[in-house]
């Protein structure tokens, strides 16, 4: 059967409740959020007269949290629009309309008796071929389906979304013995396609996958933190991003999820797998159970491993727990000189084998942590999954990890690191030792461009996509058998159906020379043989934008020809970008900014990631963006005027955007800002999906019969007539101290440009015309003090100072 989900009831408006109706509201599905009515009234409402069956009263509770997920930070929503998708109700008066609902999310308290009360409800209610699932953390799924009629039965299995639902991107679907094949494929592929999600299949066993490794490697680093006698600052060096992990490596990480938590589901896997030969990982250690007499729960309680203060002179200070003492004390910075020494190494998979072939203690650390996990997740296999990525995909998309387990495992050399770890007296399961004695030497490998994963139950590499969907997912680095030209900073692949891609390596993704040559070498060898050309990465970001440090040498240096050179460059690759004759779409996700930005702004086609953080943010370190985005802006203003109305407000919004130097918190927000084009680029909901879906519109603008579009020269600037409105908003703006006098002189010189000068009257002008008055403007401001002083403090890893 062909399902449509047109709405979506989500039962429970709590953390997770309220944020699941969120991004179900964002990807434009109307939610019906519901939740208990209250049973006695508050102050408020005594005082106003109400009763407990006031419409209002009875709503109060899921009101009340819907509006303070709303109000939450990192936010749930990605525009101010999303929330019109969101009906609330209660229990009480609302369970029968979930009658006319495709799909019913239960997201109630975690506890057995209550979800079973619930989805009993449930069941008197729905129509039949509803899907019913339940967002829960650990409770077998099974067990809530105890009781249930047989339609509901093949139609309800678990799904655990993550928090924040919006952000992390792992969604495991778990069904029961009784769930229908058709139910778990289609959650699968709608969890993947619309909710922009890495769906991973699990067995409903305790924890399932991510919790069940995930507080696994947690409760090992434990272990040998005691063994080794690694204090916890000793542990947040060695376990952030130094070997892949995220900043708040294992301790932070512990405190934002909630101590008691993790103790919770470490219990769970202790006294629910009596199988797991290393059940005694989960121990819970003597300190630990201190923390959780002390409730020193992490964020929710106030302190836990980590505490905040306010300190002398009434600043902020993060004291840590010293687990010996259970005293809080000053932060240290410990140093090992196995992680000094891979620091400067940008190659994760470089980096890793660094640090496991470390000779002093931080080296001994990584090796008795990755053989624990290694043997771990090997014999996991099949209790949890009958295949190995499903794995690598859970702590990746749950837990933040750049690299999974078995592709780590891969990096070290899976024959070598076997016997390391068996010297060591580790085991690994049978299937690990079948695989390397019929000669597959990885768990991993990539034929085609297409990633294939081991599979112990056929013994032969299988894809890790689902039959049928290959095309939709497209991995640069897989592509690397497929290279038509490199440099050192930037690569460009044959797709395949004649399409070219384009990524650089850069730290943070910066475009300066290397990168800016890569561009025009994939545009001109997509002009000679191939229909056009997809500009995006694999990595954290996109790009953070052009090279500030070879403009602050260049202008320290006074080497103002160079910098003109340099600046010239950019904008008539900007402008190569636009002016092609071939389709050039580019597909940036994260962080998008400055010179990233132009060149979305510049390109056919923008597919962007919905989590793309996109903006023109030169203002911020004393500069206009040069790269053509202060023309495209104006150009785009002119376009938005009505033919018989002299209105401004266009150009003045987008004065506004540049001069605050906005970033949108979404590609959704994107559209707003004005970077984005409505009707025109798309937003892709999962970043995984970009790359193929911008293949695709290249090849077909291609087919479609492209032509290369020609230059402008009927691009009407305003002059004098606005550009006085514009000096008087920005003095206004420094006399009420929302800007410093030097924002001030910044600002004057983007509103000069953007008006198209000091013209006398309202003037027809070329793209080129503003490019010249634009780059002009840029290395003005790069020799002043001002502008090189907010460079500096960015360059060493501060914020702009507001001088």
């Amino acid at each position: 059967m062909k399902r449509v989900i047109k709405k979506v009831a989500v039962l429970g408006s709590g953390v997770m409740g309220s944020r699941i109706a969120c991004h179900f509201a964002g990807i434009g599905v109307p939610v019906l959020l519901l939740d208990i009515a209250p049973k006695e009234l508050n102050d408020a409402e005594k005082a106003k007269g109400l009763t407990l069956e006031t419409t209002a009263v009875k709503n109060r509770i899921v009101n009340d949290a819907l509006a303070a997920a709303i109000k939450s930070n990192p936010s749930p929503i990605y525009t101010k629009e999303t929330v019109k998708k969101i009906k609330t109700g209660n229990f009480t008066d609302n369970m029968k309309d979930i009658a006319g609902y495709d799909w019913v999310i239960e997201v109630v308290v975690e506890r057995l008796d209550i979800k079973q009360s619930v989805l009993s409800e449930v069941d008197k209610y729905r129509k039949p071929g509803t899907l019913i699932t339940s967002n829960t953390s650990g409770i077998p799924i099974h067990m809530m389906a105890e009781g249930r009629s047989e339609d509901f039965k093949k139609h309800f299995c678990g799904t655990h979304f993550f928090n924040p639902p919006r952000y992390l991107k792992l969604l495991e679907i778990i069904p029961t013995p009784y769930t229908d094949k058709e139910v778990v494929d289609f959650l699968m592929h709608y969890g993947d396609l619309f909710l922009g999600k890495t769906t991973v299949l699990c067995k409903d066993t305790p924890a399932f996958i991510a919790n069940r490794i995930g507080v696994f490697s947690i409760f090992s680093i434990f272990k040998i933190m005691d063994k080794i006698g690694f204090s916890i600052d000793d542990i947040e060096v060695l376990t952030g991003p130094i070997f892949g992990r995220p900043k708040s490596a294992t301790f932070r990480t512990a405190d934002v999820v909630g101590i008691d938590t993790l103790v919770k589901v470490a219990v769970g896997v202790h006294d629910n797998c009596p199988g797991d030969e290393a059940k005694a990982i989960f121990t819970i250690p003597g300190w630990l159970e201190k923390i959780v007499a002390n409730k020193w729960l992490g964020d929710k309680t106030g302190q836990g491993f980590f505490k905040k203060i306010k300190g002398a002179g009434g600043a902020s200070e993060i004291l840590v727990l010293n687990l010996q003492t259970m005293e809080y004390e000053a932060r240290k910075k410990p140093k090992f000189a196995s992680v000094e020494a891979a620091k400067p190494i940008d190659d994760l998979n470089t980096r890793i084998k660094m640090l496991v072939g470390g000779q002093d203690k931080a080296g001994e650390f990584y090796r008795q942590f990755h053989y624990s996990l290694f043997s771990y997740i090997s014999h996991r296999i099949p209790e949890v999954s009958n295949e190995i990525y499903p794995i690598d995909d859970a702590m990746k998309a749950g837990f933040g990890w750049e690299i999974g387990a078995f592709e780590t495992w891969d990096v070290l050399g899976v024959e070598k690191t076997v016997k390391a770890m068996k010297d060591a007296g580790f085991t690994v399961a049978a299937w690990v030792d079948d695989m390397l004695a019929k000669g597959n030497t990885s768990f991993y490998k990539i034929e085609n461009g297409k990633k294939l994963c081991y599979s112990p139950t056929v013994s032969n590499y299988l894809s890790t996509v689902a039959e049928g969907a290959e095309s939709a997912f497209i991995v640069m680095k897989n592509f690397v058998g497929q290279t038509v030209w490199k440099s050192s900073a930037a690569n460009v692949y044959h797709l395949g159906d004649d399409v070219l891609g384009l990524e650089w390596n850069t730290k943070m993704g910066t475009i300066g020379g290397e990168v800016l040559e890569g561009i025009n070498k994939g545009i001109a060898l997509a002009e000679e043989k191939y229909k056009g050309l997809v500009i995006a990465n694999d990595s954290q970001n996109f790009s953070a934008g052009a090279n500030v440090g070879m403009i602050f040498m260049c202008a320290v240096e006074q080497e103002f020809d160079e910098l003109d050179m340099a600046v010239r460059a950019f904008q008539n690759t900007m402008m190569r970008a636009r002016y092609s004759s071939i389709p050039v779409v580019v597909a940036p996700h994260a962080l998008s900014l400055g010179g990233a930005c132009e060149l979305s702004l510049h390109s056919d086609k923008v597919m962007a990631a919905a989590e793309t953080y996109i903006g023109l943010v030169e203002l911020g370190v004393g500069l206009i963006p040069g790269g053509g985005g202060t023309k495209e802006f104006v150009l785009r203003a002119a376009d938005e005027l009505q033919e018989d109305e002299p209105d401004t407000i266009p150009l003045k919004n987008r004065f506004l955007t540049i001069a605050t130097a906005k970033v949108s918190t979404s590609a959704f927000e994107a559209f707003d800002l004005g970077i984005l084009r409505k009707g025109h680029d798309e937003v892709i909901i999962n970043p995984d999906r970009r790359i193929a879906a911008a293949k695709t519109s290249v090849i077909e603008m291609y087919d479609n019969g492209y032509t290369m579009p020609v230059q402008r020269t009927d691009i009407l600037v305003r002059g004098r007539s606005i550009l006085g409105a514009l000096y008087a908003g920005i003095n206004g703006m420094q006399v009420a101290n929302y800007a410093t006098a030097y924002d001030g002189v910044v600002a004057k010189k983007l509103a000069y440009v953007m008006c198209g000068g000091d013209l006398s009257e309202p003037t027809l002008v070329s793209e080129q015309y503003l490019l010249d008055l634009e780059r002009e403007a840029f290395l003005s401001l790069c020799g002043e003090k001002k502008t090189l002083e907010r460079i500096q403090s960015v360059l060493k890893g501060g914020k702009p100072v507001r001088n």
